[in-house]
Parts: structure tokens; C-alpha cells; sequence
């Protein structure tokens, strides 16, 4: 009996010790991956960029006083980032503006800037060749206020036709948001449900477009999903349509009509008489 007791002892002993060679060993070997993986990042090539040096809103200055230099590993450098500073303020531009929040220590990026020279207007937003049109809105027609600036939206038109009555067609799909009543900020979260007028990114034909429909219907706007890059379909809706109503042709038969003609006195007269056949 006691010799088992020893024996079951001694294995015990053996594998409590094999166990925490095991744990020291995995522990040894992540300590020398990880001296590695330092050793590595210390020998990668870095680059100087441009970073701000506080917290930026849309609309505020950035100075040269406003930007610091980091280095970044090569490999994160983000696109858009200026690592000049005579490439952020050149031929002798003192500031830029703002378009786009940025926090402190974060890389200053092409697309939260407007161009050297420009202030962050309407025109700032505009993309080459394209002209802002701005749609006159209400809760309803505006989405409840839910629109900010760099949202997408379908624009949708209803007005009455000849031939088919009142109908709503999409007119424009995926228009982008520059402003919201007078504000360009896309930074700002919260919405704006007594917003009056909305202003669109649109092509100078597009912008006809969306002029003409004004004047011969009422518009409404569709948000379009953050992730939704998809171009919707030609839509078309009638009344009849909607209430699942179908009209059949009506033709019209004329009545047949019968006449005979006699003569009063040197006049001759036609008189409607009831068709025998």
C-alpha cells in the first residue's frame, strides 16, 4: 500500500514538473517573438508627417503653428497625408481652413482641407465641372430632418400628366448633399427637422432637370444608405397603379342615323326618320 501511495507520488511530482517546463518553455518563446517583433519595428522605415497639434473644427484656421511632425512606419501612412509642410501652405499661403473634424496628434489629410486660397464655402464642395441646386424642403419632403451634408439621396417628383393623371417618377438618383438650409458642416450630428432648403451636387444638365421639375410638380427626397452604392432603378407610380386598379378602354359606337329627303316648295330638306334595318 505505501508502495503504491509513493509511486502515485512520484508520477504526480513527474507530471506537475513536465507541466510547468511546458508553460516556461511557451512563455520563453513568446517573450523572444515579441523582442523580435521590436527589433523589427525599430529597423522599419519610417516617414515624417504632418500632424495637427490640437483639436480642429469645420470652419477654424490651420496654421503652421497648428502642425507638428511624427514619424509614421512607411507602410501606415495614410493617403492624403501631407509629410511637406511648403506642400499644406504653398506659395505663401499663411493658413487653410477646415472642412472636416480632426483630433489632436492626428494625420492631416487632403480631404479634411480646402484648396490653399479657398474658405470653406459651398464652392469648396463642389467637384470639377459640377454646380450646387438647392430644393426647397419640408419635414415630410426632407426625410424629418434626418439629411447632413455628404448624404446621398434620390430625388422624386410628383405632378399631373395629360394621359395619365397625377404620377410620381425618380428623376435623379444619388444626388449628394453639399448643405442643409446655410451649413456645409458634415460634421454636425444632430438633426435639423425645420430645415427649409437642402443644396445637391448636380451636373449643369441635371441641374436643368431638377429646375424644371420645381416649376411643374413638388420633389421629394429619399435618403440613401452609408454602405448603399447601388443606382436605383427607373420608378414610375400612378394612382391606379397604387390602388391596384385596372381601366379598361372605352369605345364609343356612334348611333346610326337614317335620313330622307323631300322637297318644301323649291327647298330641299333632310328629315331624320327611325332605321328600319
Amino acid at each position: 500500500m505505501r508502495m503504491m501511495f509513493g509511486a502515485v507520488l512520484i508520477l504526480g511530482v513527474a507530471l506537475a514538473g513536465f507541466a510547468s517546463w511546458q508553460i516556461m518553455t511557451h512563455i520563453t518563446s513568446l517573450q523572444t517573438e515579441l523582442a523580435q517583433a521590436r527589433a523589427a519595428a525599430n529597423r522599419g522605415e519610417t516617414v515624417d508627417v504632418l500632424v495637427t497639434a490640437n483639436d480642429l473644427r469645420y470652419g477654424q484656421s490651420l496654421t503652421r503653428d497648428d502642425v507638428r511632425v511624427a514619424p509614421f512606419p512607411a507602410m501606415a501612412v495614410p493617403p492624403g497625408a501631407y509629410t511637406d509642410v511648403d506642400e499644406l501652405f504653398p506659395n505663401g499661403i499663411t493658413s487653410r481652413t477646415v472642412l472636416r473634424t480632426m483630433d489632436s496628434i492626428e494625420p492631416i489629410l487632403k480631404t479634411k482641407l480646402t484648396e490653399p486660397g479657398k474658405e470653406a464655402g459651398i464652392t469648396s464642395h463642389l467637384s470639377q465641372g459640377m454646380r450646387a441646386v438647392t430644393i426647397p424642403v419640408n419635414q415630410t419632403s426632407g426625410v424629418a430632418g434626418f439629411l447632413r451634408p455628404g448624404d446621398h439621396v434620390d430625388v422624386f417628383w410628383t405632378g399631373r400628366t395629360q394621359d395619365r393623371g397625377e404620377v410620381t417618377q425618380l428623376i435623379q438618383p444619388r444626388l449628394r448633399l453639399i448643405a442643409v438650409d446655410q451649413s456645409a458642416d458634415m460634421d454636425r450630428s444632430a438633426p435639423v427637422a425645420a430645415a427649409r432648403t437642402v443644396t445637391v451636387e448636380a451636373s449643369p444638365s441635371v441641374a436643368a432637370s431638377l429646375a424644371q421639375a420645381q416649376s411643374s410638380g413638388r420633389l421629394t427626397l429619399a435618403l440613401v444608405g452609408v454602405d448603399d452604392d447601388s443606382i436605383s432603378e427607373s420608378i414610375e407610380m400612378t394612382q391606379d397603379q397604387m390602388l391596384g386598379v385596372q381601366r379598361q378602354e372605352v369605345q364609343r359606337v356612334e348611333e346610326e342615323k337614317c335620313h330622307i329627303r323631300t322637297r318644301r316648295g323649291g327647298e330641299l330638306v333632310m328629315i331624320e326618320i327611325p332605321c328600319t334595318n
